[in-house]
């Protein structure tokens, strides 16, 4: 196990390495100057030429990329071209409310997915089956900024329950912060909810007709002892998988979702970056959330082994 970990944390330095090429190119090759930007429409060519100059931009693309690759070698994002701050600190400041969207966002999912997949297939021959489909297929084609508006018009405007914008950290008051993201909460967990009741629901299928469940009720066990203790835990690790990708999926989620709700996160830090061309900052959240996908990747691999003990890497 520890030598399958090991290599695995050494593949990501050559997946980081690409993307970081590809961020880069994207992000220079963008129309728009940051020194234009930070100087305003009366400024001379001359002082947008000096301020190049300053924040580096005056070199060749070549140059600016492995400047700043090996600063990435030792730790350093480099600084906002704003604010001077370094990229790494305004990425920390902004994770407690990124982290705590996915927090609340990935409860619910759980919460309501594992127990609807479960009475689903206990009600599997019934009219429950093809509503739960119709159901779960409409949860994962709506869009998220289009259901979060509507919740917004529906939750916060017309009936005024929840905030429609704001964040409050936890130290400030466990109610306030549970009460400011809750609604967006609710919009990023009702797109996910019908993947992984899905999966689940699929996963139990295959395992319900198996022959060692025929044995367990040949036996006399109860149907939903046989459910939980025999189909449910053989139908975890596809749906490990799914729930991997949909917690790395999250960080894509809150780029809109935060922006509408007005949460100061990692995907709000983004935009904001995009909108001021802060070449910087922009390339170490995308850095930043492509090492996130890859290490949740890891973890999800390194709990095949736990829930099946017949997985072995080494």
């Amino acid at each position: 196990m520890l030598h399958y970990t090991l290599r695995r944390l050494l593949a990501i330095i050559p997946v980081l390495f690409i993307v970081s090429i590809i961020v880069f190119m994207i992000v220079h090759l963008t129309p728009g100057n940051p020194a234009y930007l930070i100087l305003g429409e009366d400024s001379s060519p001359e002082a947008i030429e000096q301020l190049e100059q300053q924040l580096g931009l005056d070199k060749p693309k070549v140059i600016q990329y492995f400047d700043w690759l090996g600063n990435i070698f030792v730790g350093d994002l480099g600084q906002s071209i704003y604010s001077e701050q370094a990229v790494t600190q305004i990425i920390v400041e902004r994770l407690g409310p990124t982290f705590s969207l996915m927090v609340i966002s990935m409860l619910l999912t759980i919460i309501v997915a594992i127990p609807t997949a479960i009475f689903i297939v206990w009600k599997r021959n019934t009219v429950l089956d093809p509503l739960f489909l119709s159901g779960s297929l409409l949860g994962t084609s709506i869009p998220e900024f289009w259901l979060a508006l509507l919740l917004v018009l529906g939750l916060g405007v017309s009936v005024p329950i929840f905030p429609v914008a704001g964040y409050i950290p936890i130290t400030d008051g466990l109610l306030g912060w549970l009460h400011h993201l809750l609604l967006p909460g609710i919009v990023l967990a009702a797109v996910e909810v019908g993947l992984i009741a899905r999966m689940l629901r699929d996963s139990m299928l295959e395992s319900v007709n198996q022959d060692y469940t025929k044995t367990a009720r040949g036996k006399g066990v109860k149907e939903s002892t046989v459910l939980m203790k025999h189909v449910f835990s053989n139908a975890l690790i596809p749906t490990t998988t799914v729930i991997g990708v949909t917690v790395a999926g999250l960080l894509g989620g809150t780029v809109i979702i935060e922006t509408i709700f007005t949460i100061p996160g990692v995907g709000q830090l983004l935009i904001d970056s995009i909108h001021r061309r802060d070449y910087p900052v922009i390339q170490g959240v995308v850095l930043f959330v492509a090492f996130v996908y890859v290490l949740i990747n890891l973890i999800v691999d390194l709990l095949y082994a736990f829930l099946d003990p017949r997985i072995r890497y080494d």
